[in-house]
């Protein structure tokens, strides 16, 4: 087997021996990547998909990573014998594993050239360490993952960068203590430049400086970052860099260089004149402990007997400490954050009691009561004179004020290893007091809030702790409950997975009721879960506040400033599973800086989650919950002038980007807009198309709320708006579901116009869809309301549909009947695009009765007229009809001209499915010169365009890829 190679610190690749392989779609190298993070460990087909598209994934996105997976298998392994089991990307269970034997990483050898340094660095031999670190940084340059696509992906970049600088860190601190503070300065300048807000860094560049005799420059230096970390983010300097700048003023000896330059100090203790080294403390000495040291507090609470699940979570945890029992080198700070319910003070503890013993001088814990229900938020320095007595001190040894407290504790910690957890916490301010001024102890904090001042202004490493996965979900019923019961009924407890939303806490609940009523069958549990569905009733335990998800969201919701508790209930008005920051601002009617800034805290309070950049999603059941609040806190007129808004800014955009699509397009009126709505506008169909493809469900959501709750104006006028882009597209089950409602908004108003533009839209879904007879009787209403309404252009559209629902069925005279009668119509309007458009679809009836010339004649003409109007769509279909006639005719080198014109065309102008079409044809046209690879590479293009939108024709194309592949498909292709 060939030897195989992945870079993960810049773009991802891989090499088989010495070649370079070609990785694929950015999704198929986010499944690669996802695995390669995993160190050999199985990752489930649902946590692929999670990882991959966050909490939005396409139609079908479990086939399309079984799809990728099996594409990995093939590149990695290409002489494996079809049927042959693969040896390097396994299949266990419902999942897959890299078996981490079969290939080597950067990744793996950064993370070895760090364990090792820092064996070197125990042994004394600094050296030897900095040249292990020095090289293996080398080694890794760019952005870790860059254009790697997900979520997965967008945490370990941060933690892959985090990881990396750290390593430089600790090698430059190496260098300052073997003397070389000359040589690290300009590198220690760059990266302070480059990481101003990192306080680490400054704190070495302060060390170099004054070790070098620049002691102006020093105190310039502090003085620079302490300006940068107030005008940022309004924080201090952390205790670590306030003691170096206290000890630089001071004259401190310690910042002497560790070698002796000349037998006497400095008068001021940091310049260049003779002073002696002080003795390099041993292992031994630096750990002595303070005279108080024999009192071993051990505070923490008892871990949880049934603690299940979160291996990922605890991995990365396990990550901040080094390999061994040595202590940390710095002060470090773990924050575990997230929404209510997730379970972050049972993992906190449990992972503590895991590796308590490595911190030899005890465990402090607190409950800072950030988010209290009875408001009692604990003060700091309250806590840190219970820690204070925990350690030992006297109390009349501990001081009143914060400052004094707080320097008091970090003396009494200064000699010690101690974990300290730090429960609850609401900010940065409430935690900053608590944290030691020393290396050696480890600080966990968990909170609702993302404290984003720890991570920037004290190198804090965050993990947001997401739902479970429906594995571990599952697990912990079978803990909570017995294996042999959740066995017994596995699809009511999936279902219970389902409907609590995979949060410990709900599921927590459900699981003691369960547990306290054996005889209950869980799909009966699972069955009052559904009649509950949509309130939380269902998550109320007895009396007590810590188990009821309701009274435990409320505390984060209690926390939150007017403005963003009022968006958090609009929120929960939006239809669809995710919100972009446009439609926020429509629900708030409030100017879009100001949302986006209220999104922030929301998202801060973990309320909830960017899943992308600038798109939001709730947890279910906190979208429950925010359904309840605006329910009982908003009257009617206030929800209802919210959802007029949000319609409106829906309706609005998406006829902007109709617009933009097709500007030949026959135009309708819309009602008045309502203020606040803020409509987006697109300058070019890149744009637009973008909206509408990340909108896509959120609009079918949105035309269906339209019609349900009275915005039928609304409703059958955005469903106008998004035929082109649905039918361009190929999304006919969506057609089906946007029209179904656009007709009964239309028929409730009375609406004619309406009601025959949402037949004529039903009939052609029907069509694409081959249903003959609900397709002509949806098109015949149709004719009949265009023909009361004098409605000429949708009498044209619809002789159009009629025609390609006639071919569809074989009968091309009645094709060329309706083509003839829709351009008379459009003739009469002087509607020269219309014309051309049927002029196209004449010609290509003229392929299927097979008179090819009169095909091209059709399609000559068709295309001048859409070339003469500027308009590309047109353009590059008509392109496609003269390549398909042209490949009928037998003269492919023409033909394949014309595709790749037509290819090009529906690129620029992002019209991926049509794209997917040509490339299909120009595989066939390829194939038929005997080029069986630029055949491959058309159809493979083509499949990926097809697998990334979800579309059923992905599956003729594999099979038409195995027909070329076969020994059959040698000899080119078949007949057309």
């Amino acid at each position: 087997m060939a030897v195989l190679r992945f870079s993960l610190f810049g773009p991802l690749r891989a090499w088989r021996g010495g070649a370079e392989l070609a990785l694929g779609s950015p999704q198929q190298r986010a499944v690669l990547a996802i695995l390669l993070l995993r160190r050999g460990r199985t990752v489930g087909v649902g946590d692929l998909v999670d990882g991959v598209w966050g909490g939005g994934p396409p139609t079908g996105a479990v086939a399309v990573v079984r799809t990728y997976v099996s594409r990995l298998r093939r590149l990695l392994e290409p002489e494996r014998a079809s049927g042959q089991p693969s040896g390097i990307l396994v299949s266990i269970g419902d999942g897959y594993a890299l078996r981490t034997g079969t290939f080597s990483s950067d990744l793996a050898e950064f993370d070895e050239a760090v364990a090792r340094a820092e064996l070197r660095r125990a042994a004394g031999d600094r050296q030897d360490a900095v040249r292990l670190l020095r090289t293996v940084l080398a080694a890794g340059q760019g952005t870790p993952l860059a254009g790697v696509p997900g979520p997965d992906a967008e945490i370990a970049r941060a933690d892959l960068a985090e990881r990396r600088l750290g390593a430089l860190e600790s090698a430059l601190r190496m260098e300052l203590e073997l003397g070389r503070d000359a040589a690290v300065v300009p590198e220690l300048l760059a990266l302070r430049d480059a990481h101003p807000l990192r306080e680490s860094m400054s704190e070495l560049l302060l060390i170099a400086l004054c070790r070098g005799g620049r002691q102006a420059e020093a105190l310039d230096a502090y003085a620079r970052t302490r300006r940068t970390l107030v005008d940022e983010l309004g924080i201090e300097p952390g205790p670590s860099l306030r003691a170096v700048h206290a000890r630089l003023l001071a004259g401190d000896a310690a910042l002497a260089p560790p070698t002796p330059r000349a037998p006497a100090p400095a008068p001021d203790g940091c310049g260049t004149g003779p002073r002696p080294a002080p003795a390099a403390p041993t292992r031994a000495t630096a750990l002595r402990p303070s005279p108080t040291a024999a009192v071993r507090p051990s505070q923490l609470p008892a871990d949880l007997a049934l603690f299940t699940g979160r291996r990922d979570e605890i991995d990365r945890a396990d990550h901040l400490l080094p390999e061994g029992d040595g202590p940390p080198a710095t002060a470090v700070i773990g924050v575990l954050d997230g929404m209510p319910g997730t379970g972050k003070t049972t993992l906190a503890v449990h992972w503590a009691h895991r590796i308590a013993h490595r911190f030899p001088d005890g465990s402090l814990y607190v409950n800072l009561r950030g988010y209290d229900q009875g408001g009692s938020r604990m003060d700091p320095g309250e806590a840190i004179g219970m820690f204070l007595a925990a350690l030992g001190v006297a109390p009349g040894a501990v001081h009143e004020g914060l400052d004094a407290r707080a320097a008091r504790y970090r003396s009494a910690l200064a000699d010690r290893r101690v974990l300290i957890l730090l429960d609850n916490a609401r900010d940065t301010e409430q935690v900053r007091p608590l944290l030691p001024g020393t290396p050696g102890s480890l600080v966990i904090v968990t909170s609702r809030s993302r404290l984003s001042g720890l991570v920037a202004g004290h190198g804090a490493h965050p993990l947001t702790l997401r739902p479970l996965t429906a594995g571990e979900s599952l697990e912990l019923l079978a803990r909570r409950l017995g294996a042999a019961r959740v066995g017994a009924e596995p699809e009511a407890a999936g279902a219970i997975v389902d409907l609590c939303a995979r949060l410990p806490l709900a599921l927590s609940i459900v699981a003691s009721r369960a547990a306290h009523h054996p005889g209950f069958r869980l799909a009966d549990i699972g069955e009052e879960l559904r009649d509950h569905h949509g309130s939380l009733d269902a998550f109320v335990v007895g009396g007590d506040a810590g188990t009821d998800a309701r009274a435990v969201f409320s505390w984060s919701y209690n926390a939150l400033s007017a403005e963003a508790a009022t968006l958090f209930r609009r929120l929960a008005l939006h239809p669809a599973p995710d919100i972009s920051t446009a439609a926020a601002v429509a629900l708030a009617g409030a100017p879009p800086r100001r949302v986006r800034a209220l999104l922030t805290d929301l998202t801060g309070a973990s309320l909830l989650n960017e899943h992308a950049p600038g798109r939001f999603v709730f947890h279910d059941l906190l979208r429950a919950y925010a359904a309840e609040l605006a329910g009982t806190e908003d009257t009617e007129d206030i929800r209802g002038a919210a959802l007029l808004r949000m319609h409106d800014h829906f309706l609005r955009t998406a006829h902007h980007a109709c617009s933009v699509l097709d500007p030949f397009r026959e135009s309708i009126t819309l009602p008045e807009g309502a203020p606040g709505s803020e409509p987006l506008r697109f300058d070019d169909r890149a744009r637009a198309t973008a909206w509408l493809r990340a909108e896509r469900y959120v609009l079918r959501a949105i035309v269906e709320h339209a019609a349900a709750h009275g915005y039928d104006e609304h409703a059958w006028r955005t469903a106008w708006a998004l035929d082109v882009y649905f039918n361009r597209l190929g999304y006919c089950h969506d057609l089906l579901e946007i029209n179904g409602a656009a007709l009964r908004a239309a028929e409730k108003l009375g609406d004619v116009v309406g009601q025959a533009y949402s037949l004529c839209g039903l009939g052609m879904a029907h069509a694409q869809l081959h249903h003959e007879k609900p397709s002509l009787h949806h098109l015949e209403r149709a004719l009949d309301l265009f023909r009361d309404a004098a409605d000429t252009p949708g009498l044209a559209r619809v002789h159009r549909v009629l025609a390609y629902l006639a071919n569809g069925t074989d009968r091309r005279t009645e094709a060329l009947d309706h083509y003839a009668q829709a351009r008379a119509l459009y003739r009469a309007e002087g509607d020269r695009n219309g014309e051309a458009g049927v002029l196209n679809q004449v010609a290509w009836t003229y392929i299927l009765i097979g008179e090819h010339e009169k095909a091209l004649e059709h399609g000559a003409r068709a295309l001048r007229l859409y070339e003469e109007m500027g308009d590309p769509y047109g353009a590059a279909a008509t392109q496609d009809t003269i390549g398909y006639a042209l490949h009928h005719l037998g003269r492919n080198a023409p033909a394949i001209e014309h595709f790749e014109r037509s290819a090009r065309l529906f690129h620029e102008t992002g019209d991926r499915y049509l794209e997917a079409d040509v490339l299909r044809h120009l595989g066939a046209a390829r194939h038929a010169t005997g080029d069986r690879d630029a055949a491959r590479a058309a159809l493979r293009s083509a499949l990926a365009l097809l697998e990334e939108g979800g579309h059923a024709e992905a599956d003729a194309v594999r099979r038409d890829l195995r027909e070329l592949n076969s020994p059959a498909g040698e000899g080119g292709s078949r007949s057309p």
